[in-house]
């Protein structure tokens, strides 16, 4: 790796932070039901601990995304949360409502038929925007796990309209500093016809909020064909892109690590937000954000390998020589456009990522060191001899 290679890797990795997600650590399951880890976390604490200590080996992960109704106790003062966060040297990042939990929201929640139910979840989202304000959170995730699944079931146009009206009206809650980030996905729960699917769907709703409505996408939730860094392009360049949710699948929606099954699909994604930094000669504003809760990997274990592997591709994505890439577009030569982004997708970045973390103080290897200082075990341990004392049962479980 040449010095100047070098020096691009370093400093993109010097801008580069991701998000981990609190539910990432906790015990998480498939429709079908849970496999159970003992160190999984318990309570926020847990949660907070776990993701500090991912912060303290890998330097780049200092806030945490936070589920309302999980994360937050009914008439707790929101700032203890932020008060415990500090404690493990972190901060509380995007805010997240749950829309899919209560029996209310069975026919959906913002395009629920029955108008005081649309009520009841655009102020579920008002006093989540609350917590925003009172943890210093920019962002406000947005999912909608609702839909209809067999024809004729319900107004496909009235959903929509219910759906740009509770957008609206939350919209007006937000901040001047915050942003909502309208999420989408193709299917489930909802089979049919799911009210936000793509990302054009979730374009127009997010215009029509307002001006602080952006974008949200979750790398799982596209089919398997479909070109999300095309999507993202587009988003940029409508400056439209809010943020990401980012985890891998080999179908749909697996919540798998990231870069397990495509890894040149992520640098693809990240060569279009670092080219679209090179033309505006900025990089654009986007919360990237981990989304993964899938029940197999130690959950310490795989929030490291997405974390590792998102910087890596990061790096990787900043090496494309930009000047060589449009001489070979401008001459419609496939062949040499393609080759300047497998250059870059093939480099070994191991010595930008080490220079980085010695700079920086960090260990060399996060995962290992991870291993070696017996945190998890010592969780295990813990955690296990609190679920007996609480009576918490993980047996015949389902999620």
């Amino acid at each position: 790796m040449s010095p100047q290679l070098l020096r691009r890797a370093v400093e993109a990795l010097s801008t580069f932070k991701i998000e981990t997600p609190s539910w990432g650590f906790a015990d998480t399951g498939t429709r079908f039901g849970k496999f159970f880890q003992d160190a999984a976390a318990i309570d926020m604490n847990d949660k907070l601990a776990d993701a500090g200590h991912v912060h303290a080996l890998t330097g780049c992960c200092p806030t945490v995304a936070a589920h309302v109704l999980w994360d937050f106790k009914a008439g707790e003062d929101p700032k203890a949360v932020v008060k415990l966060a500090r404690k493990h040297g972190v901060k509380i990042g995007s805010i997240n409502p749950n829309l899919f939990q209560d029996q209310c929201y069975k026919w959906g929640a913002f395009a629920n038929n029955d108008a005081s139910i649309r009520a009841r979840a655009v102020a579920h989202c008002v006093d989540s925007a609350k917590i925003m304000q009172a943890v210093g959170s920019e962002y406000l995730s947005l999912w909608f796990a609702e839909g209809t699944s067999y024809p004729g079931q319900d107004n496909i146009r009235a959903r929509k309209a219910f759906f740009e009206q509770s957008l609206k009206d939350l919209h007006k809650s937000i901040g001047p500093k915050q942003t909502m980030l309208v999420e989408y996905k193709p299917f489930e729960p909802a089979f049919y016809a799911t009210d936000i699917a793509d990302w054009g769907m979730a374009y127009i709703l997010a215009k029509k909020a307002g001006p602080r409505a952006k974008v949200l996408v979750d790398t799982g939730h596209h089919y398997v064909a479909q070109n999300i860094e095309q999507i993202v392009a587009w988003l940029l360049d409508e400056d439209m892109l809010g943020g990401f949710h980012f985890n891998d699948r080999r179908y749909a929606d697996d919540d798998l690590t990231l870069g397990s099954i495509d890894p040149y699909q992520v640098f693809r994604i990240f060569h279009e937000i670092h080219t679209f930094a090179a033309e505006r000669g900025r990089q654009p504003k986007i919360a990237y954000m981990i989304d993964q809760s899938h029940n197999e990997k130690p959950k310490i274990e795989a929030t490291i390998q997405t974390v590792v592997m998102a910087q890596e591709l990061y790096a990787k994505a900043a090496l494309v020589d930009h000047v060589a890439l449009r001489r070979a577009q401008t001459a419609n030569n496939v062949v040499d456009a393609e080759l300047v982004l497998k250059k870059a997708f093939f480099t070994d970045v191991s010595p930008a990522l080490a220079a980085w973390r010695k700079a920086n103080k960090l260990p060399a290897d996060p995962l290992a060191e991870h291993r070696r200082t017996g945190y998890a075990r010592t969780a295990a341990v813990e955690r296990k001899r609190r679920r007996a004392a609480l009576g918490i049962s993980q047996a015949g479980s389902y999620a």
